[in-house]
Formats: structure tokens, C-alpha cells, sequence
């Protein structure tokens, strides 16, 4: 169960693959607790695609890992802007986010912690809090790009939680080969992260906005 009541949702992953690894057994929870979730990436990454593979696979791939986490086709959003580039495009990106934003009314924003180091997961981070400063935001940490991270709030993960990440992030075969794509780093940081809480397996979460009606 989720105390708070979180109808709509919206997941800001700066590349496909981003919001599973942060937030993909949280996404699993709100699903199970009938959230409306809106998985938002603003870059699929075809520059970074291994040169055997087509350029536009991750078109594919984070359609499937959402269809694993119970996420609905139509609500996947994809824009197309060029990897490690997303800070050319500030402007661009504020207002597709104020559009989304003013249409859905979400009451959860997941984005990347703000001490995300990344030039991509920053601008998503910076522009999603000046376009939701109404909004309860949570920072998902990438520890892999993290100098540092406020662990403020930690959500509980069932087996069945972790096990639909984990799920998903399999079907990122074009990834597969990145360490923190391995089923044994999404379960040590799972472990990890309930061993601070007195859970078995938890995601850990910065505050960044925090809104009570």
C-alpha cells in the first residue's frame, strides 16, 4: 500500500532506460495501487547504439520494459533529442514539459536527482523543477552519476516490485552489457537501500518538493 494517493504520475527520464533504473519498482508500486503513470524520455539515444544494432531500437526496447512495469502505450512519451545534448535545448524542453504538464496535472514527478552529474539527466532535472514547482517532485538517484545524494525518502519494494524492474530493464538488450544493467546490481542496491530502512529491499529517493493538500 502507498499512504499518499498519487493519481497521476509522471516519470521524466532523460534517456530510455533512465526512469526504470531509477524508479522502476516504485513505477511497479503505483501501477499495483492504480496511478495513472506517464513515462516521459526526451532522448532515445541513436548515436549511442551499438553500431551492430538498428538506431532506433530503444524506440522499441523502452516500449517493452514499460509494457513489463504495467506502464499503457499510450502513455509513453518519446522526444528525439540528440544524446548529450539536452542542454542545447532548455527552452524547448521547459515548455514540452508545461504543455504535458497543464494537460495531465500530475501530482508526482520522478526526475533525476539534482546532484546528477550527467549534462542530459541535469537539464531534465533543473527544467522539470521550474516547470512542476507546484508539484510534489522526487529526485531518483544513478549512482554511477552521483557525487553526492540526499537519501530523504525511501519506498518499500516487494519481491514482486524489484523483480518487475529487474524484468524490465531486460528488455534493454541493446544496454545489456552496462554494468548497472545486471540483475545483481539492481538486487545489491535494492538490498542495500532496505538495510537502511529495516526492509529487504527498498528505492531510495531525494525530496525535492514536497506538497500536502
Amino acid at each position: 500500500m502507498i499512504d499518499n494517493n498519487f493519481n497521476t504520475v509522471f516519470v521524466l527520464s532523460p534517456h530510455t532506460d533512465d526512469g526504470e533504473l531509477g524508479a522502476g519498482g516504485f513505477i511497479s508500486k503505483l501501477v499495483k495501487n492504480n496511478s495513472k503513470i506517464f513515462y516521459i524520455a526526451f532522448s532515445t539515444a541513436g548515436a549511442s547504439v551499438p553500431k551492430n544494432l538498428p538506431r532506433d531500437i530503444l524506440k522499441t526496447e523502452v516500449k517493452a520494459a514499460c509494457s513489463e512495469l504495467g506502464i499503457k502505450n499510450k502513455n509513453i512519451i518519446l522526444f528525439d533529442y540528440e544524446v548529450r545534448k539536452l542542454n542545447y535545448h532548455r527552452q524547448e524542453i521547459l515548455e514540452e514539459l508545461i504543455l504535458l504538464r497543464e494537460k495531465y496535472k500530475p501530482d508526482l514527478v520522478l526526475l533525476p536527482t539534482k546532484d546528477d552529474i550527467h549534462q542530459d539527466h541535469s537539464t531534465v532535472s533543473m527544467e522539470g523543477l521550474r516547470a512542476f514547482k507546484n508539484t510534489t517532485v522526487m529526485g531518483y538517484e544513478l549512482i554511477w552519476n552521483n557525487l553526492k545524494f540526499n537519501s530523504s525518502a525511501f519506498v518499500e519494494l516487494s519481491k514482486e516490485n524489484l523483480q518487475k524492474k529487474i524484468n524490465a530493464l531486460k528488455k534493454y538488450k541493446s544496454q545489456k552489457e552496462k554494468t548497472y544493467m545486471k540483475k545483481e546490481f539492481i538486487e545489491s542496491l535494492a538490498k542495500t537501500r532496505g538495510v537502511q530502512v529495516g526492509v529487504e529491499f527498498a528505492e531510495c529517493f531525494e525530496v525535492l518538493r514536497w506538497i500536502i493538500k
